[in-house]
């Protein structure tokens, strides 16, 4: 029996600025995640922290 897909789905944060990028799940189902993610979070590259937005991963 096959199994049925889960209703996570795995997206790329990315800073627009340097090109360094996050990976991590989202919820496909949540009403909450329906537009694109924006995160907070640290880059090596500027050593600060910075907005990450999702974009899209190359399958």
């Amino acid at each position: 029996m096959a199994s049925k897909k889960g209703s996570k789905e795995v997206v790329k944060l990315e800073n627009k600025e340097t090109g360094f990028f996050y990976t991590t799940t989202k919820n496909t189902k949540s009403e909450r995640t329906a537009g694109k993610m924006k995160f907070r979070k640290y880059d090596p590259k500027l050593r600060k922290h910075v907005v990450f937005t999702e974009a899209k991963m190359p399958h």
